[in-house]
């Protein structure tokens, strides 16, 4: 079993991107990884009308709403990075490209946007975005462009690519994470995970990552694992164990290449306490970036994890969806709850390679 873990974490951090695809997976959508139940449904046996119909409403609604400029947000998220690249994997989690397909140019214009928001030193931040903590920003920006990369190998996206994967690897502490600004001085759960999707995607696109930035990020993973098998949300404070933290430490451990091990028992353990009603939303904290990080946690674990969770979070979401076809978020803006929710949905798809298998 040992050999077998070994060689997929090797075959995850060395996977070359594949184009988008254009219709959804079939018959099956497990493609690697963990077996853990020998039936899965396909993606358009999970993903049903009703689901389909909600995502294009959502597409719609990001479509319409996106500035000139190429960026999204409103509020303190006027223009932000994050926000931008997260609505930008919206459309890729479709299918859509730069240039290519429906909203292909609504892809090239949050594309344009993101290369032009990254300065010399590799750095993607909108000075126009009051948010705090723009590392955030940063590393969705970076798994954006690292995304896109795969299927548009243009020079100029590879370019601001390796500068802005450059700036994740040289800003992690000496504990092995990172937080909200590009400097080395302390870190969080939340911060991290996003950073090492970045570097996941960008190395699976052909980006030097070093083993050594890696293997420091594992470690600080779980060392924040608390016994509960929930996460920290530092090492030194705020250490009990909450659900959207504790599913992106989850998936940080995925992304770092581990499928297998008595971390990945206790995370998923943990999360399945928190599992999603169906119709019955219940109101809390982060609710969106939760669940975009609980759905991949579900996903990579498979079997009844996943049989269990995409049908109950699927049945919630598109119960909330708005009239106009955005989902709001009080805690942010209603084009970050709307681009979380079509990624939560569009998951079976396995379109964007830093999701599958």
């Amino acid at each position: 079993m040992s050999r077998c873990v070994g060689l997929m974490a090797i075959v995850a951090w060395s996977a070359v991107l594949l184009p988008a695809q254009t219709q959804p997976p079939e018959p099956a959508v497990r493609t690697g990884g963990p077996v853990k139940d020998s039936t899965e449904l396909s993606a358009k046996q999970l993903m049903t009308p009703a689901t389909q119909a909600a995502i294009a409403r959502g597409l719609d609604y990001l479509s319409a709403v996106q500035r000139p400029n190429g960026a999204y947000g409103s509020a303190i998220y006027r223009d932000d990075v994050g926000v931008t690249a997260l609505c930008g994997l919206a459309y890729l989690s479709a299918g859509h490209l730069p240039g290519r397909g429906k909203y292909g140019a609504v892809v090239e214009r949050t594309l344009q946007f993101l290369l032009n928001s990254t300065d010399p030193a590799g750095f993607i931040n909108s000075t126009e975005s009051r948010s705090h903590g723009p590392m955030y920003g940063h590393g969705f920006a970076t798994l954006f462009l690292a995304e896109v990369y795969g299927t548009t190998p243009r020079r100029e996206i590879k370019e601001k690519l390796k500068l802005a994967v450059n700036l994740i690897i040289t800003t992690q502490n000496r504990e092995g994470g990172w937080r909200y600004y590009p400097q080395r001085k302390d870190a969080d759960i939340s911060v991290t995970v996003c950073q090492i999707m970045a570097l996941r995607a960008a190395r699976n696109a052909g980006i030097e990552v070093p083993k050594s930035t890696v293997d420091a990020c594992i470690k600080y993973v779980k060392d924040s694992q608390n016994a509960d098998g929930g996460f920290k949300y530092q090492l030194r404070t705020n250490r009990h164990s909450i659900f959207p933290r504790s599913a992106a430490g989850v998936v940080a451990l995925y992304s770092a290449g581990l499928y297998e091990g008595p971390e990945i028992e206790r995370g998923l353990n943990y999360l399945m306490e928190s599992i999603p009603e169906g119709a019955i939303f219940r109101q809390e904290a982060h609710y969106f970036y939760g669940h975009y990080y609980a759905v991949q946690a579900m996903w990579h674990a498979g079997g009844d994890h996943w049989m269990r969770w995409y049908p109950a979070i699927r049945e919630e979401l598109v119960s909330r969806q708005s009239r106009d076809g955005g989902w709001s978020d009080p805690q942010h803006c209603t084009e970050y709850g709307t681009a979380m929710a079509c990624l939560v949905l569009q998951m079976p798809n396995n379109y964007l390679p830093i999701f599958r298998r």
